[in-house]
Order: C-alpha cells, then structure tokens, then sequence
C-alpha cells in the first residue's frame, strides 16, 4: 500500500510540474488497482497457536502427518506452537498474551470470551465456514449473542485407556480407576490408575455417580450443588490413594503406561494411537456410564499481532484434507463431515471407528458458571480450588 501511494503522488507531482512548464500534454495516471489486489491482506509472517498435543504436526513424527509446511510456503506464514497440557494453562497463557490463536476446549472458551481475551470472528473471511458440521456451527461454547468467537476444529470423547495383558476384556466401567478393587491380575489397582490434572476432571467423577449414586439426582456433571458437589469431592479424595500421578502431558502419560506399571486411565485418544503405534498392549473403551468429551475451537485473541496470518489458518485448519489428517492422527473427529470421505490416512471407515454417532452421548467440557436450571450450582472457582487441596493431599 504505502508503494501505491508513492507511485500516486510522485505522478500527482509530475503533473504539476508539466503544468508550470507550459506543457499542454497530460501526465500518464497510474493504473488503479484490481478489487482484487487492493483487498488482498498483507501477511505479517508470523503465527504463533496454543495448541494441544497432536494437533498441529509438521512431519517431525511422522512425515505422512504434516499440515504446517504447505500452509508455510503458501502464505509466508511461519507457524509456532506451543503445546498446553489442560484448558486452566490455555487460559493462563491467553491471559498473558503473545500469541494469536489457540484451540480452546468447551471448559476454556467462555472463560476466554467474557474475559476479552479473544475476538468475535468475520465469517465471511473463512470461506470454508459453511462447511462446519451443522452441529457445530453455532455451538453455545463459542457463539454468544450471535457472534462466532472462533472456528470448530475437532472433537471426541475421553476414552479409559487400558492395558490388554491386564484386561483380557475391555473394561465396562469408570469404577477401575475411582474405586480401590482388585483387576482381573489378582493385583489392586492402588498405584496403577491415573487421572486427569484438570479441575474439570471434577465432571469425569459426577459422571460416574450419576451412575453409581443415582439417589444424588445429577443430571448434567457441569452442574452441581452443594450436596451434590461434597460427594463427587468425597470420591475424588478417596482415589487419591489410588493415583500413580495426575497426568497432564500426553508423552508422560505414555511412558508411565509403558515404563511404570500404570495399567488404567483416562486419557484421549491421541494417546492410544500413539501407544498402538509403538506395539504396545493398550486399548480404549467408553464405559457404560457414559463419557465426557471435548469440542474445540480455534480462536484469535483480542490482541493477535498476525491477524491475516490467524484468519489464513482458521480457513486451512477446516480444509477437508487437514481435518481428516487431524482426525487420523489424534484419534477424534472433523468438525467438517466431508473430511470422513477419500482420506488416505483416516480411512473409509475412520469416522466411524473414532465414534461419528457419538455426539449427542458426549457430556462436552464446559465451564460450570454458577447457574443451573434448578438453582444455584457450584462454580468453576471453587472446582480450581477444591481440585488443587485434593491433589495436593
């Protein structure tokens, strides 16, 4: 821009120059613009993404996986990430700033929206939006007042990842990892399980009593009141005993599973494919009583120094090759249906395999404001602050 605006004015200037040399000829007029060329955005080189494990991958672990080094070479855009192990830390870093975009889980996006953090979307600079799972496309974890606050990414549940030498059939309940109980080894599972280092982990326990405790009267596990609440944290101080560490780092976690006897857990699948991957003797399930999940958004902060770089990749995240790619790699499903189809890498059977009808059996993460349909419920506030004490012992 500011080249056209030299060449205007040092033409403007030749104009009046051969004015007042008496000169009847009239100064070339420099050529406007295309629309094209005036609305195209000027990358600023740059993008740096809060991301969890697994979802962007340039190669470095498996060149079939790499959806970075293109969109780099397209647009000039260099991508950096880095990696969050639980929505709080998302948060935390959104909060400091620095970075343009992050793929925000249900249990952080409200939090990121009424905190400023992270700006309403032009939709119409995503061409590709309209092809978001309808189901998606207007979400209550990222769409307030009408405005999009981002772009659906991928979605899935929390699987209980479990060790086949131990378990010889999948296990059929959460009871494994909250409950002290002898595994079909003979051995107990005191040491052996793990669970998740997240305060919204809180849901995965009021999920399980739903069940278990049905005199309780949940009904929804983001929404819980006093009594409700004191049993759920009563469960969570009794697995204590139990836990062979809090895992939020997907890599730990696989280790431990490999290298220190952890024989159950909850845990993605991301973590599963990559155990399978190296041979290992893991499986995954949903148990009986059901699963919480994750349906995550790509969202631009309210400060991103590369905002055409942000809005470039929010299109190419929901291209159907990147999504199925996605898909195929972390084990979770595309927010664009048309990414199930002619992917070599997820497979003619990838979607379904990964749990497509799924979603309406999800329990999705999300923030637990304080406000339920049948009163005043325990807010996400007290849920950080009670998980820490129960953690910490």
């Amino acid at each position: 821009m500011l080249l056209r605006k030299s060449s205007l004015v040092i033409a403007v200037a030749a104009a009046v120059a051969l004015v007042g040399c008496g000169k009847k000829e009239e100064a070339p007029v420099a050529a406007a613009p295309t629309p094209e060329a005036a609305a195209a955005p000027v990358m600023e080189g740059q993008l740096d993404i809060i991301a969890w494990a697994g979802y962007i991958e340039r190669g470095e672990s498996d060149k079939a996986y790499d959806w970075v080094t293109g969109f780099e070479k397209d647009t000039g855009c260099k991508v950096n990430v880095k990696v969050a192990g639980t929505s709080d830390e998302m948060v935390s870093l959104m909060n400091q700033g620095g970075y343009d975009l992050v793929t925000a889980s249900g249990d952080a996006s409200l939090r990121l929206i009424a905190g400023g953090k992270v700006q309403a979307i032009d939709t119409a600079r995503v061409a590709s939006f309209g092809t978001v799972d309808q189901r998606l496309q207007n979400a209550p974890w990222f769409t307030v007042d009408g405005k999009h606050y981002g772009v659906p990414y991928q979605w899935g549940p929390n699987v209980l990842m479990y060790n086949t030498k131990v378990f010889k059939t999948a296990p059929t309940s959460w009871s494994v990892v909250f409950d002290e109980q002898k595994l079909p080894d003979g051995k107990s599972n005191k040491g052996r399980v793990q669970a998740y280092d997240g305060a919204i982990y809180i849901a995965d326990a009021a999920l399980y009593l739903m069940s278990k405790s049905p005199e309780l009267g949940i009904k929804d596990p983001y929404e819980l009141n006093e009594a409700q609440y004191k049993a759920v944290l009563d469960l969570l101080r009794k697995q204590k005993s139990l836990v062979h560490r809090y895992w939020h780092d997907a890599t730990v976690q696989m280790s431990d599973f490999k290298n220190e006897g952890v024989v159950a857990s909850g845990s993605w699948p991301y973590q599963v494919n990559g155990m399978q991957l190296d041979k290992q003797p893991i499986a995954s399930v949903v148990p009986a009583e059901g699963a919480t999940g994750w349906a995550d958004t790509t969202m631009m902060h309210s400060e991103a120094k590369h905002p055409n770089c942000a809005y470039a990749w929010m299109e190419h995240s929901i291209a159907p090759k990147v999504q199925g790619d996605v898909a195929a790699w972390f084990g979770s499903l595309p927010a664009v249906p048309a990414a199930c189809q002619g992917n070599d890498l997820l497979g003619a059977e990838g979607c379904k395999t990964n749990g497509m009808d799924s979603f309406d059996n999800i329990h999705f993460w999300r923030t637990p404001d304080g406000k339920c349909s049948t009163g005043e419920c325990v807010p996400y506030s007290r849920w950080t602050q009670d998980y820490i004490a129960i953690k910490g012992g």
